[in-house]
């Protein structure tokens, strides 16, 4: 249990700083462990690599921006951590299956990647989640 309670804190930080130079070096120095003990844990509890995950709750930051602003383009994929706008649309395209401005002209946010919550009856929820989504139904 210790390992989620790292991964907890490692969650939390990713939030507070996702407007920083996020790492998994610059992580791993924070908490003193070793980069691949970082990439491990994180991967292992959330199913995520740490480097999609922050890359995606970005991006989610910059949709909901592009849905509920009319702050510029650029600017939102600067605040994001993209060098420029052209590598901004290309990795929102990926995600997102459109351009920011098409995005935008269609005005409602919809998350791709929302914060993971850690939890120690996490299997528990996603158990349900999947019972749900499956209505009622799952496989032995």
């Amino acid at each position: 249990m210790k390992d989620v309670s790292i991964t907890e804190r490692i969650l939390l930080y990713i939030e507070d700083n996702l407007e920083k130079q996020l790492s998994l070096e610059r992580i791993a120095k924070e908490f003193n462990y070793s980069k691949f003990y970082i990439a491990r844990i994180f991967k292992e509890h959330t199913g995520i690599t740490l480097h999609k995950y922050i890359q995606g709750r970005r991006l989610d930051k910059a949709a909901k921006k592009l849905a509920e602003t009319k702050q510029p383009i650029a600017e939102i994929a600067f605040e994001a951590g993209y060098a420029s706008q052209q590598a901004f649309t290309q990795a929102f395209r990926c995600v997102y299956i459109c351009t920011p401005q098409e995005y935008r002209q269609i005005g409602i946010f919809l998350p791709k990647q929302n914060k993971i919550h850690m939890d120690i009856n996490m299997k528990i929820k996603y158990i349900i989640s999947l019972f749900e989504l499956t209505g009622g139904r799952i496989a032995a």
